[in-house]
């Protein structure tokens, strides 16, 4: 048995939390990652992983093992990328994930401008509306909106966003301007979940020095899918819509969308710009946090700007 072989696999299923993941991240086929599992936990005298038809789990064991091997696969690839000269010089390739709508706003643009401003780093971008775990999946860096508790993770702050109602010039001239949140009931609103025609939008209601978070039901005369969708039905007249500042920022200034219930909006939300932390930092990555943090914070300054002034 070659003991690193099988340590690796071990580490790759670990993190990935399944075999078939393993597989995948990893290039080797399902069979020959259980083998080497198996060879390894035969050896050590002890079972790592608590295995069912639907789930693999770290023993006890199992997890003492992980962290003491996943240390020494993480200082390996360190080693690597140093010896490679992903430390001497920005090279190599970056995976970044955000959440779709953002990615493609104000990170894509970002991110277009680093390509030209270092011709050596290849960029993935992974935009999607999930929280990707940045190790398990190789993620280099993360944009994450809300407060990250207790993560591990390294953050940079860019700025804050909060959900605003919207509506088109052309409907609140055809129906009115809503005053308070129990005039919603009689206005078509528009969702992007897809949870169907009877949703819930989020406000903050501030009374005594407090913000509460109230649930108020809409009625949806359109839901979709997405976000871009939404507003697209809200610039043609069709509704209200709730979205997030960034989402609706270009509207508000170029006058398509009006803001209502203000004194309504969500408290603001964070967004990071995150990473796994590590012993060392390649070239690439720093390269790419000195160049877009101050770049992403610019951006959401402008929302807020923009936002500040209706």
């Amino acid at each position: 048995m070659d003991r690193f072989d099988a340590i690796t696999a071990f580490v790759a299923v670990a993190r990935s939390g399944g075999f078939s993941a393993a597989s995948r991240a990893l290039g080797t086929p399902v069979a020959n990652i259980s083998r080497k599992v198996a060879l390894l936990e035969a050896d050590l005298g002890v079972r790592l992983f608590m295995r069912t038809t639907r789930h693999v789990a770290l023993t006890e064991a199992g997890k003492r093992y992980y962290e003491a091997c996943s240390r020494v696969i993480d200082d390996l690839r360190d080693a690597d990328e140093e010896v490679t000269g992903e430390y001497r010089q920005p090279k190599g390739e970056l995976v970044i994930t955000a959440p779709l709508g953002f990615g493609q706003q104000h990170l894509q643009p970002v991110v277009h401008e680093f390509l030209q401003a270092y011709p050596q780093v290849n960029v993935h971008l992974q935009l999607a509306d999930r929280v990707v775990a940045l190790v398990e999946e190789h993620v280099d860096c993360a944009v994450r909106f809300g407060s990250l508790g207790d993560s591990s993770l390294i953050a940079r702050e860019l700025g804050s966003v909060r959900m605003v109602v919207c509506a088109s010039p052309g409907y609140l001239a055809a129906h009115g301007t809503p005053q308070d949140l129990a005039s919603l009931a009689n206005h078509a609103c528009i969702s992007w979940t897809g949870l169907g025609p009877h949703k819930t939008w989020t406000f903050t209601e501030r009374a005594s020095c407090k913000a509460l978070e109230r649930q108020v039901p809409v009625p949806v005369r359109l839901s979709t899918t997405t976000p871009a969708s939404a507003l697209q039905a809200a610039l043609a007249g069709l509704g209200l819509v709730q979205a997030t500042s960034y989402q609706v920022a270009p509207h508000v200034e170029g006058g398509r969308l009006v803001p209502v219930l203000a004194a309504f909006d969500s408290e603001p939300l964070p967004v990071n710009l995150v990473y796994p932390s590590r012993r060392l930092i390649p070239l690439k990555l720093q390269a790419l946090l000195d160049f877009a943090v101050p770049r992403l914070a610019q951006r959401l300054a402008k929302v807020a700007a923009v936002m500040a002034r209706v």
